[in-house]
């Protein structure tokens, strides 16, 4: 036999099952909300490790023996990537990338040919800077003790050319000390310019400090003052075009690390 309740105890028993039901619906749907923002649980990241990619670096000249050093770091802490250099003046790494050269990032040894790529770069950071010195054939038989002493026209003085950032910044040195200099031969980049010293094929040129230091004894170095010297500022960026931009933009990222910044000043260069 069936029990019915008067119209205004099965009101009351309604309201009371709904009453208890809405906690319950409402702790779920909380636990919805939180999958659907993207919520990090306890203990994790919200950024996750880039996809492991095989990178393609163009790199300024005189980072050939640092750049090593740093990919080989870096695939090492980021096991699947991996890191391919190209090599060359940044005159040359600027034309590559306008012709649209498949890469994933740049490293110019100088500002002005970095913004001179806006349209195919993101944005660039500072890395590293680094100055000016004289290298001479081994023992310096002229001895060559400053700038002045390069306008000497018994002495054969290699420089590269001036649309490469090295040749700038001398051409930029020399003419703010009123020196003309008759260079023998003006080069692609800087270490052609080393290499003739090196050889003898002249007896002196004016390079980036940190390319001296894997000369040994093969050439001598005098320094430049601060006050006759130019600072050369290094700027990293990823390409626009990579097909790896977000692998691209973890490596530029991480030259800025202090882990980077120590290899790149074990090495010689001066922080950003």
């Amino acid at each position: 036999m069936s029990t019915f309740l008067p119209l205004n105890r099965r009101t009351a028993a309604l309201t009371l099952s709904a009453a208890l039901l809405v906690p319950a619906l409402a702790a779920c749907g909380s636990s919805d909300d939180k999958k659907d923002t993207g919520a990090a649980s306890p203990g994790t990241s919200a950024s996750a490790e880039p996809k492991a990619a095989n990178l393609t670096v163009l790199a300024a000249a005189s980072l050939t023996d640092v750049f090593k050093t740093a990919g080989a770091a870096y695939e090492e802490a980021h096991p699947g990537t991996k890191i391919n250099f190209s090599f060359a003046g940044s005159q040359e790494l600027a034309a590559q990338v306008k012709q649209g050269a498949p890469a994933d990032a740049l490293v110019t040894a100088d500002t002005k040919t970095m913004t001179g790529l806006l349209a195919q770069t993101n944005d660039p950071s500072i890395i590293a800077k680094n100055r000016l010195v004289i290298a001479t054939v081994k023992g310096n038989p002229f001895k060559i003790a400053g700038l002045k002493d390069l306008a000497n026209t018994k002495i054969k003085v290699v420089l590269a050319a001036p649309e490469v950032p090295v040749g700038r910044y001398s051409k930029q040195i020399l003419d703010a000390q009123k020196i003309e200099v008759k260079p023998v031969s003006q080069e692609p980049n800087v270490r052609a310019v080393l290499s003739k010293v090196e050889l003898g094929e002249a007896d002196a040129g004016l390079v980036y400090k940190t390319d001296t230091l894997k000369s040994g004894d093969k050439v001598a170095v005098v320094e430049i003052p601060d006050a006759e010297n130019a600072v050369a500022s290094y700027p990293a960026a990823s390409l626009k075009g990579s097909k790896n931009a977000e692998a691209a933009a973890a490596f530029v990222a991480w030259l800025t690390t202090p882990e980077a910044q120590k290899i790149l000043q074990d090495a010689g260069f001066q922080k950003p």
